[in-house]
């Protein structure tokens, strides 16, 4: 009948919606990233659910079988492990199958951790690219040198043990005084969100054990930005 993507709480667990709640507890199945993290969510809300892995080892060969299920009847549900599904976790496929079935489509609104980051940074939020997490090994220096010039402010996830390499990077092709800021454990009792230029940024991540996941957001590139708005400027 329909799919359901619920956004589920990345830290605090009074940032469910109610309505979130109560697909829930109607669906008839919930397809899990990781079914312990959301069997223990479950069982906060006090709901009694069957739980399907779906993850990206095994998201390529489900799609079709559960978008099958679905066209026969049955009303199911998205969740990852944090956040909301298909932003850098699982989702896109089984939501592009569906489209191409016919399927009905629903993404409940609630938490993504870019959004706080970015806010909370204090930098431009006008407009902003999405970057997720940078490539570990192969096209990482790539892709990197292709934001250069990158006017927008830009949203980077990145693992812990990687933060101050990602700082590095950034400050050695951006520019050591480039505005930054660093969020993690974000909506948690230890929420931490660090601002600064790239090079006090990735000084201060070096002299501390760093937990947590990571939300880069990095200024844009002001000098191309200043050159579009005079040259908007001009054609006024």
């Amino acid at each position: 009948m329909k799919l359901y993507i619920v956004p589920t709480p990345i830290g605090n667990l009074e940032d469910i919606t109610l309505r979130a709640i109560r697909i829930l507890k109607e669906v008839d199945l919930i397809l899990a990233e990781d079914t312990r993290t959301s069997g223990n969510l479950l069982r906060h809300l006090g709901i009694e659910k069957r739980l399907y892995a779906h993850h990206q080892h095994n998201e390529h060969k489900t799609v079709v079988m559960i978008a099958e299920r679905i066209a026969n009847g049955e009303k199911v549900a998205l969740v990852t492990d944090a956040g909301t599904p298909a932003i850098s976790d699982p989702g896109f496929l089984l939501v592009r199958e569906c489209i191409a079935q016919g399927i009905e489509v629903e993404c409940l609104p609630g938490p993504t951790a870019f959004v706080p980051a970015l806010v909370n940074s204090g930098l431009p939020n006008d407009t902003f690219c999405f970057e997720g997490f940078l490539p570990q090994k192969k096209g990482r220096q790539t892709k990197i040198k292709s934001l250069i010039k990158e006017s927008r402010t830009m949203i980077f996830y990145e693992s812990p043990h990687r933060l101050v390499k990602a700082l590095e990077q950034f400050a050695e092709h951006f520019g050591e005084e480039r505005r930054a800021s660093v969020s993690r454990e974000l909506t948690k009792m230890f929420e931490e969100n660090k601002r600064g230029t790239l090079r006090e940024l990735a000084d201060h991540f070096k002299s501390k054990t760093v937990k947590g996941e990571i939300v880069i957001v990095v200024e844009g590139d002001r000098t191309k930005k200043g050159k579009e708005e005079q040259a908007e400027d001009d054609e006024e």
